[in-house]
């Protein structure tokens, strides 16, 4: 027997399908502004990938543009190697994964790749390294970036072990998940004689609209997410992101979310009331207040005497004149799993910042007060990591943090 459909239910589905008539003909615009793609692919033909070189002043996987894959893996250093405090032992396995990395890059298999015609030429190949919070503190002497630490619990976390913490972190990105794949399997394994596992996470993303266009993409609430963010190669983001002196210069900071998203009782939201709780609208992304998907949202505009964007939005909440101008460089990757044998889904929140102290905890404070969309969140997952600098061919990853 099927259960009948209630009116919020309705309302909801009616929204929901409205919202993808537009999307096709208006996101897609929209997004290709937004990234300032010079000529599109022409419909009909596949967009082929890029091999990123992975040296220069950052590593560059946290200003490319997302991947449709996104592999994320924390590990544990051996516990002898904690009791010593051994940099010289961290540093031999940056000299490691600096191979693997310029191999992977290139489209080649690693040293000693057993499977090296898994490697691919050509697939939007990035791999961002990290190291976490334990190496910081005695007896490691490493001396941490302005502002790097752990992140407060806050009152809506329900963090779980097995989706926090780490030592090393390695976030590896692009268009296809059998080179992903491969890719983290070979750090991993290069990594065994100095660290474990500790987690995995994968996710997705659709980083093209259908004419091969890069777009912002859209979260499992349906929402275009990242709208906000500061544009690579700006100042604003060189603000933003990276660290600016010292030996981290050229390096920043990360925090990674697990955050549950709650999609059936989303799903029983009209569209008016999902999009009052962002602060934008479903179809194109733009302000409730108007303009288009770039366009910032005015905050004091009213509409009968209330404003329009509601004062627990997230655009609101999350937005720099609320939090003292600071910011973030945010990306996503939205993944489905089955978890103890529950459905699970959600999105793997990276945050990059220069200061974490700074610019990621204090927005986060103001989000965990009032955001409403709290109220179909959870954060399960929380990791900190001290992002390296990049390297100059005949360097190695954190040559300057580790020698």
């Amino acid at each position: 027997m099927t259960a009948p459909m209630g009116r919020r239910g309705f309302l909801g589905y009616v929204g929901t399908a409205a919202a993808g008539t537009v999307v096709g003909a208006g996101a897609g615009v929209a997004g290709a502004r937004a990234l300032d793609e010079p000529e599109p692919t022409r419909a009909g033909t596949r967009r082929t990938g890029e091999s990123l070189s992975p040296w220069g002043a950052h590593q560059p996987g946290i200003a490319a543009h997302p991947g449709a894959v996104t592999e994320l893996v924390a590990l544990d250093l051996h516990p002898d190697l904690h009791r010593a405090g051994d940099v010289d032992a961290v540093a031999r396995l940056m000299r490691v994964w600096t191979a693997d990395v310029e191999a992977l890059a290139a489209g080649r298999g690693t040293p000693g790749d057993t499977a090296p015609w898994l490697a691919s030429a050509n697939a939007d190949l990035t791999v961002t390294v990290g190291l976490g919070p334990r190496l910081f503190s005695p007896p490691w002497g490493l001396e941490a970036p302005r502002g790097f630490g752990r992140v407060p619990a806050m009152k809506h976390d329900r963090l779980a072990k097995e989706w926090s913490g780490g030592d090393l972190v390695a976030v590896v990105s692009g268009r296809d998940g059998t080179t992903v794949g491969h890719a983290v399997r070979r750090l991993v394994a290069d990594a065994g004689p100095f660290a474990s596992l500790r987690w995995r996470q994968t996710g997705s993303w659709n980083p093209h609209d259908p004419l091969g266009r890069p777009h912002t993409g859209r979260n499992l609430f349906g929402q275009v997410d990242g709208s906000a963010n500061p544009k690579p190669g700006t100042d604003l983001f060189d603000q933003t992101v990276w660290v600016k002196e010292g030996a981290w210069a050229g390096g920043t900071s990360l925090v990674v979310r697990r955050i549950r998203m709650d999609l059936p009782t989303w799903d029983e939201l009209t569209r008016s009331e999902q999009e009052r709780s962002v602060g934008r609208d479903l179809a194109v992304g733009a302000p409730l207040t108007g303009g288009g998907e770039l366009d910032d949202v005015d905050l004091g505009a009213r509409e009968e005497g209330r404003f329009v964007i509601a004062e627990n939005s997230h655009v609101r909440r999350s937005h720099p004149s609320t939090n003292g101008g600071r910011r973030i460089f945010r990306k996503g990757a939205n993944y489905e799993a089955y978890v103890d044998g529950r459905a699970e889904a959600g999105l793997l929140f990276q945050s990059y910042q220069a200061d974490l102290a700074d610019q990621f905890v204090p927005i986060q404070r103001t989000l965990d007060t009032a955001d409403e969309l709290n109220e179909w969140t959870t954060a399960i997952g929380s990791a900190e990591f001290a992002v390296l600098p990049g390297f100059t061919e005949g360097e190695w990853l954190g040559q300057s943090v580790l020698s």
